[in-house]
């Protein structure tokens, strides 16, 4: 679903894509994973509207968790997800506090980093992600990366790594409803 920006202080998520044509059993799996990570993402979107940058980027919890932080966390984590089922593991090096210290980067809005560029960046990320999902193999699989977090050995397969991205993207929307509702009272997913 595209994301657009009506107004400098309104970035206006818009929840409309359209589904692959359905022909088959794998073409309807294929528009079922699209239209419910399109739903999710219009959930965590729908957080954000008519917010300013300042809000966007206010921490509301005793979490250091801010709704436009959040959006950019669910847009790396897709992206990295997808780069795992169009290349499989990246090698990379352990988790240090370089690392540590980049991550956490991605939960808060950085100076210069303004909630629509957020968006338009998530847009682009949920674009390629659907492109993916039109022309993957969703049983084509690779090996986790090394991590503790992994089952040794274990392997995901492209429709796996889609079913944790819509897993992801649902569980961040309700910590962001929890954040906006804690901003100004706005109730966004109920």
């Amino acid at each position: 679903m595209p994301f657009t920006v009506t107004s400098q202080r309104s970035p206006q998520p818009t929840t409309q894509r359209k589904a692959p044509t359905m022909t088959n059993g794998n073409d309807i799996e294929r528009a079922d994973l699209v239209a419910t990570l399109a739903k999710h993402r219009g959930f965590l979107c729908e957080t954000v509207r008519d917010l300013t940058d300042e809000q966007a980027a206010e921490r509301t919890t005793v979490s250091a968790l801010c709704l436009g932080g959040l959006i950019k966390h669910v847009a790396a984590a897709e992206a990295a997800w997808v780069d795992f089922i169009e290349h499989g593991p990246r090698t990379t090096s352990d988790f240090d506090e370089a690392r540590a210290a980049e991550y956490a980067s991605h939960f808060a809005l950085q100076p210069g980093e303004t909630l629509a560029g957020v968006l338009a960046d998530y847009d682009q990320v949920a674009r390629h992600t659907d492109d993916i999902v039109a022309t993957t193999d969703l049983d084509a699989s690779h090996p986790l990366p090394v991590a503790p977090w992994f089952e040794v050995g274990g392997r995901w397969t492209a429709r796996r790594a889609l079913l944790h991205i819509i897993a992801e993207t649902a569980q961040h929307a309700g910590h962001a409803d929890i954040i906006r509702e804690s901003l100004d009272g706005a109730k966004t997913m109920g």
